[in-house]
């Protein structure tokens, strides 16, 4: 697939969504007509995505969100992420052979789903209908049927190889045994019937009952720890963004579990450059931006862990002289593959949407199964798979981010929110919000550059060919996007980086972004990523 767009930046002022599934931002759109607000729509939307890309998302994940009150000129934010079973030990994995890492698909990695209890939890906290209504589109689009959009219909067959086809009750999200191409009509009644139970019966319809037992009963068929009381004590959790200013401009992420910091951190330490001037297809800016990465990344993957359960540093990680500190570790000749994690003080460590309403409110969402389907393990007659979130926990006694019951682990999915500052409080500058693993805080960074400091419209900033450092380390491959010159990509190889050029379908690895930016008069500008299959859509 050639990387090339052609959109345009979409505009509207009665509200917009923007998401990687049309038929999922129109289900938000839908809400947004039918009265509701930008937190009604981005639920809506993000459960019209499980049905329509559970290749990526669903119920039986975790989710996370910022929510921008355009009266209170506050942001809000949702940790919606699910904790680590209360009989799960660090002792009992060591014993079955599990000392080092986790198998990626293993029963032992999945979490306590937080997205249920999140969807519910937003809508009541934010929002102006009630979850029965939010809810109606996905439940339609899951009974009445869907056309599988194309880069979606390559991840599902990808799915169906790797985890469904090995799973019990993987059946329940295949068509005939097999998964559905592009273009052909799909329908999941079972998942339908589990929004029905959440519509009617709020999280107890999720967390109590029918779907908590099947989930239980899956789980412990094959060895895992997971009990009734497990999901019957999940709470949501409203927590205050960390943040930083940047340039006039206040940038939001969710702190940890999440690894927002990342992103953070990074911003503080190119503060001090002039990036504006720099040419930013030019090998000077991309050596630089890595770099600032691997720095970021040497902290992040130390100190991001659950707050709740051991003490963490953010406001000395975020702190401008910090940030000092560390730009001083800057080589701008050369790559430095070796960074390792500051002392800031001693310590006792998906599919992405975007909504703005007619009144200015927005919702920076983001719900996740992990690694495409998760584990692939689907609870019988609920037509969604558990995720594997718990593959992110250290089995490293002495990390902070170390498995421990009751435990919420390291998260790579974050959105984002920027403010500026205006006469009657902070305003909305930007919702957005680039998915994928470990790309996602350097796909944060790369495209709020580009609407800061390059001034860069929502598309533009979206369309710009992108670096990953593929693994989150400060030591890893970095893979170069199709659009990078070769000779960009031959000197970064010389400076000493790893590189990997990508192309095609592979461009995945780049995330999928969605940006809407609010302008002072009320105009909404949106993009969305070529990436993938969806689109902006404005009222």
């Amino acid at each position: 697939m050639k990387f090339q767009s052609y959109r345009s930046t979409v505009y509207g002022t009665g509200g917009t969504v923007a998401t990687s599934q049309p038929l999922a931002a129109m289900a938000g759109v839908k809400i947004l007509q039918k009265g509701g607000n930008a937190a009604d729509a981005a639920v809506a939307t993000a459960a019209a995505l499980n049905v329509t890309e559970p290749t990526s998302t669903g119920i039986g994940g975790d989710a996370f969100a910022l929510y921008y009150g355009q009266k209170s000129r506050k942001v809000h934010g949702v940790n919606a992420s699910g904790r680590a079973p209360k009989d799960l030990t660090l002792e009992k994995l060591i014993s079955l052979g599990f000392d080092k890492e986790f198998p990626r698909f293993s029963v032992h990695t999945v979490t306590v789903p937080g997205a249920a209890a999140g969807w519910v939890d937003t809508v009541e906290k934010h929002g102006n209908l009630s979850i029965s209504e939010v809810l109606q589109p996905a439940i339609e689009l899951a009974e009445n049927g869907f056309p599988v959009a194309p880069i979606t219909a390559r991840a599902w067959a990808r799915g169906a190889k790797f985890q469904l086809s090995n799973s019990p009750n993987g059946i329940e999200l295949l068509k005939n045994g097999v998964a559905p191409g592009s273009g052909e009509l799909m329908k999941i009644p079972t998942m339908a019937q589990t929004f029905r139970e959440v519509a009617e019966h709020g999280k107890a319809g999720f967390y109590e009952g029918r779907i908590a037992e099947s989930i239980v009963d899956i789980i412990q068929s094959m060895g895992g720890h997971m009990n009734l009381e497990d999901l019957r004590d999940h709470t949501t959790t409203f927590e205050a963004p960390i943040f930083t200013d940047y340039r006039g401009h206040r940038v939001y992420e969710i702190p940890p579990n999440g690894q927002g910091l990342t992103a953070l951190i990074a911003l503080n330490i190119l503060e001090e450059f002039d990036i504006s001037s720099m040419n930013p297809h030019s090998t000077e800016y991309y050596h630089l931006l890595i770099e600032t990465m691997r720095l970021a990344f040497a902290d992040s993957r130390y100190y991001v862990a659950d707050p709740s359960v051991v003490e963490l540093p953010i406001q000395s990680l975020l702190s401008k002289e910090y940030a000092k500190e560390r730009r001083e570790l800057l080589n701008l000749e050369r790559a430095t593959v070796d960074q390792v994690k500051g002392s800031p003080e001693k310590i006792s460590n998906t599919v992405y949407l975007s909504v703005v309403d007619g009144e200015g409110n927005a919702c920076s969402f983001i719900n996740s199964n992990y690694m495409g389907f998760g584990t692939g393990i689907v609870p019988k007659g609920c037509g969604f798979t558990l995720q594997n979130r718990g593959h992110n926990f250290s089995l490293d006694p002495e990390h902070p981010n170390v498995l421990a019951p009751g435990k919420r682990p390291y998260h790579t999915i974050i959105p984002s929110m920027i403010t500026t500052q205006g006469d009657h409080g902070e305003q909305l500058y930007a919702s957005y919000g680039v998915m994928g693993g470990f790309m996602q805080p350097q796909g944060h960074v790369q495209v709020g550059l580009n609407l800061i400091d390059h001034k860069m419209d929502p598309q533009q900033a979206l369309d710009h060919p992108r670096f990953c450092i593929t693994d989150g380390t400060s030591g890893g491959t970095v893979a170069l996007e199709e659009g990078i010159s070769i000779e960009v990509m031959s000197q970064l190889g010389s400076m000493g980086h790893p590189v990997r050029p990508v192309s095609g379908f592979g461009r995945g690895i780049f995330g999928r972004g969605q940006v809407i930016t609010r302008s002072s008069d009320g105009v909404l500008a949106a993009g969305s990523d070529p990436r993938a299959d969806g689109m902006a859509i404005a009222l």
